[in-house]
Formats: structure tokens, sequence, C-alpha cells
């Protein structure tokens, strides 16, 4: 028997970085949507109890660095699980790219297993379990349109988004969110309104949802990578409605409402970064 899993990439409409918590996390606000770049995992079952994990991207590590070993470990640990399985991920999603491709991946496999091994964990289960692996976990279980809070483990789905084109482009740089957040300071950072945000998604109004859009992270990340900054610019120029960085970075999404413009945009950052991607946001 094999089960296949799709995992989306999220994008972040809006990230608020709110305070230092006492257990060293941040406090956020941010509100994330899902797009239709994915990756796609298959589940397998063996008969040795091992976890074996395989992908088309020989960079990707099969051991406990990998979100998905990780994921297995737990519920194999905690349920009792003997036999053993193998995943497949098909990676499509850049890695470090601020697209949460670990964490849908570990979603995936939390979803995958669940099923698989008929253990009939609720949603609440498997966030306890996802956020020992990351903390975008929780809200890719959900993949749809959603006000998140916390650590991240607070997850409220909202409507989805207004449809639209996404362009997503990837510099050749890697960015590590731990040392982002290691780096960000309380009193230099901007705080886009995440509520006001969530309410204007809520209500369909496009225009409001653009106006709100932020992501107090590009403060931290865009001076240490100018090369963020220059893509945002361009695709601004090219006729996007807005240009943001997602996540920790350094992945910039622009969104626009046409196709015609969408795909002008697309050609106007091909010459500029080789990982552009044209694609549209999930209902």
């Amino acid at each position: 028997m094999e089960i296949i899993e799709k995992a989306p990439a999220k994008i972040n409409l809006g990230l608020d970085v709110l305070y230092k918590r006492e257990d060293n996390y941040h406090e956020l606000e941010m509100v994330m949507s899902s797009v239709d770049l994915a990756d796609h995992l298959s589940f397998e079952p063996l008969r040795e109890d091992q976890i074996v994990i395989e992908s088309n991207k020989a960079f990707l590590p099969s051991d406990q660095r990998n979100n998905v070993y990780q994921a297995a470990a737990i519920i194999k640990k905690r349920y009792g699980i003997v036999e053993g399985i193998k995943i497949t991920i098909k990676k499509n999603i850049p890695v470090a790219a601020g697209l949460g491709g670990g964490s849908t991946d570990c979603a995936a496999t939390l979803r995958g297993l669940n099923r698989l091994w008929k253990l009939e964990l609720s949603m609440e289960e498997m966030i306890d379990i996802g956020m020992h692996v990351g903390t975008d976990v929780p809200y890719c279980l959900y993949g749809t349109t959603s006000f998140i809070a916390g650590k991240g483990e607070i997850v409220n789905v909202l409507k989805p988004m207004s449809p639209c084109w996404v362009i997503l482009v990837k510099p050749q740089l890697s960015v590590s969110t731990r040392k982002i957040f290691q780096q960000v300071d309380m009193t230099q950072i901007t705080h886009p309104n995440m509520k006001e945000l969530a309410s204007a998604i809520l209500r369909q109004d496009y225009s409001d949802m653009l106006y709100y859009m932020g992501n107090s992270l590009e403060d931290v990340t865009i001076p240490k990578h100018p090369i963020i900054q220059q893509i945002k610019s361009r695709m601004m120029k090219f006729g996007a409605d807005i240009a943001l960085m997602s996540g920790s970075g350094p992945t910039v999404f622009a969104l626009c409402q046409k196709q015609s413009r969408a795909k002008r945009i697309v050609n106007g950052v091909k010459g500029f970064c080789d990982e552009v991607y044209m694609v549209r946001t999930l209902r």
C-alpha cells in the first residue's frame, strides 16, 4: 500500500515580531497563505523497523537532520509503531528559502502516516508533534489562508485570500531563520498590522490586503542581502501589485491579478535570478 501527500509552499502575506519570550522564542503574529508550488511525498510500509528517506535532490539529508525523518521518528516512538517506513520526497520547493519547504514536508508526513497507520490523530495531536519539529508546521497542517499567533502553534483559519497570480523569485543564497531571529532588534523593526490584514482578507478586499501587508524581518534580512531589495524593486517596476519577502527570506514574491502582467514580471526577473516560479494561490 502506498499513500501520496501533496505539500504546498507557503508565503507570508504578513509577519510581525511582537517581542522575545522567556523561552527564547519570539511572539509572532502572521498571516500565511499557500500556493500551488508543491513537494510530493509517498509513503510505503517496510517490514524492517527503520525509517528510509529518499529524494530527487542529492543534497537533502536522509537522517535526523531531515524534518520528515524527525516527524516519522516521533510518531513511531510515541505510538509504539514497530514496522518501518520508506518515504520518498519529490522536492520542488527551494530549500532555506522562506517558503516553508521543510515544514510543509513535515506536515505532509504527519498526515500521511496518520492515514497509513490508521492512528486517527486529531489536528491538536498532529500540531503537538509538529511543534517539536518546526514552528511553521501547524500552519502547514491546515494549508489555507490563516492568522497565526504565539510561536506558530495558534492557527485561526480565514477565508482563502483573493485569487491572484504569485511570482516567486529565489536568489542564489540561503538564509538561516534561526540566525535572522537572533539578530532582531525590537527597537529597529517595523510592525505591520496583522489584525487589519486578516480583516481585509475576511472582507475579500484585495486593495486593503495589499495596504496592510508587510514583514518585520525585512528590516533584518535585507541589509545583509541587498539583492532582496533589488528583486523587490524590479518586480514593482514591471507591474507587481506588491512585492514582499517571505518569512526570513531570501525568496521574494509578487502578487498581481492580471496574467499578462504576471508574465511581464517573470520575463523581467528571469535574467536577474535563475529560480523564478509563476503560480496561483490555493483556494
